[in-house]
């Protein structure tokens, strides 16, 4: 297989820097804040509203959490305690005030040794900012901001049961940069309900002019269980059918790298340097401590979730107990799949010699013919050390995903 694309990307995703083993005995640390002020209608996350008198009484359990954590990873002979990331996600994180994230931030650092120059995220709603609180999460050491745009049309956004406004998120990117913030992303939603392409061409030349470093691009996603569901099946709302939103991507794709993005993830473009180190952890399966309610961990062989209500997580901690809900054991088999499926998700592919070098196995023993039909139909491509999907494979992922599933 031959590839023609001229895209070029970050030095620093092509070749790594660390071996994988050293790699593999680091991990990134995740903390999940349920909080929002409303539940937007397409959200399935472990979220809540109404229940922020709860802040201070969660955030010391998660203190608490951290703490064990910690102590859990020391006890591992160091191995997990080194941490290259720190995310706070949810939830709407930036309800939270400047004292909580800066004791958050302390115990990190306090309970692992958190690399000098760690990439600290925390997510936010444009429509909970302040310039005051801006600056003092800086000053706190969250130096990513990821903001949940949506989009820049009022109706849409309306639609979603968002609480900011366009001009709410303008504000917001202007107050970040005052604030000293030179690494931002914002996310945006197409495939949403009466949403045009010229809706769409908008609000990416809106984000545009605000300069972001990083821009993640989602379909919407119609969960059971969200008011979305509930609407579409009732005939109340209908999503962008599937051509419109294959378009609606090629679009953003073609627009974005001739403003020099780069599409290092099929959802994700940066500009060179900026990609997310942290969600990077995930696409290379690499190891994770999920701290909070329903978080999630992977490390050692090992999958853990955490109780997903957070009173229920609060007693937990306050009993000294560990909040887990649920364990597996991931399988030589099944890491070895899910190395390459989530690798398979970014931009640059499949590192083949790094997969020989942590399994001992080469790729192509480990997929014997699985992939054939995918190959001859152009949904893979090889060049050099590098598998990656082709243009055509970015769009129908999954079927080739599915085939490196285990039976």
């Amino acid at each position: 297989m031959t590839i023609s694309s001229t895209i070029q990307f970050p030095q620093a995703l092509l070749e790594p820097t660390e071996s994988i083993q050293h790699l593999l005995e680091t991990a990134s640390l995740y903390l999940h804040i349920p909080f929002c002020h409303t539940r937007c209608y397409y959200c399935d996350f472990n979220t809540y509203a109404g229940i922020l008198p709860l802040r201070e009484p969660y955030i010391r359990a998660l203190l608490t959490e951290i703490a064990l954590a910690g102590e859990m990873a020391q006890h591992a002979g160091g191995v997990w305690r080194r941490s290259r990331t720190i995310f706070f996600g949810g939830g709407t994180p930036s309800l939270l005030s400047v004292s909580q994230i800066a004791r958050l931030l302390d115990a990190c650092h306090n309970a692992f040794a958190v690399d000098e120059d760690a990439e600290i995220t925390l997510e936010a709603n444009p429509g909970t900012l302040s310039q005051q609180q801006l600056a003092g999460i800086r000053t706190a050491g969250i130096n990513r901001l990821s903001m949940g745009a949506q989009s820049f049309d009022a109706a849409l956004l309306k639609t979603l049961g968002r609480i900011h406004s366009p001009s709410d998120i303008t504000q917001a990117v202007h107050w970040a940069r005052a604030a000293g913030f030179t690494s931002l992303n914002l996310d945006f939603m197409f495939g949403l309900p009466d949403q045009t392409m010229q809706h769409w061409r908008e609000t990416l030349n809106c984000a545009l002019d605000l300069h972001p470093e990083h821009l993640s691009l989602y379909s919407l996603i119609i969960e059971e269980g969200t008011p979305f569901y509930t609407w579409a099946h009732e005939g109340r709302i209908t999503a962008g059918d599937d051509d419109l939103c294959a378009d609606m991507y090629e679009y953003a794709d073609e627009l974005l790298q001739s403003a020099g993005y780069i599409n290092y993830e099929i959802s994700n473009w940066a500009l060179p340097g900026h990609h997310s180190r942290h969600n990077l952890t995930y696409w290379q399966n690499l190891p994770y401590i999920g701290m909070g309610a329903g978080a999630y961990s992977s490390f050692g062989g090992q999958r853990f979730s955490n109780v997903r209500e957070p009173q229920q997580y609060i007693r937990l901690l306050n009993a000294q107990r560990l909040p887990e809900a649920e364990s597996e054991i991931v399988g030589r088999e099944q890491e070895m799949s899910e190395t390459a499926f989530l690798a398979l998700r970014t931009a640059m592919g499949l590192h083949l010699p790094t997969f020989y070098a942590r399994f001992t196995q080469s790729f192509a023993q480990f997929v014997g013919d699985r992939l054939q039909l995918v190959e001859k139909v152009g949904l893979l491509e090889q060049a050099g050390e590098w598998l990656r999907l082709s243009k055509r494979g970015r769009l129908l992922g999954n079927e080739v995903f599915l085939r490196l599933l285990p039976d």
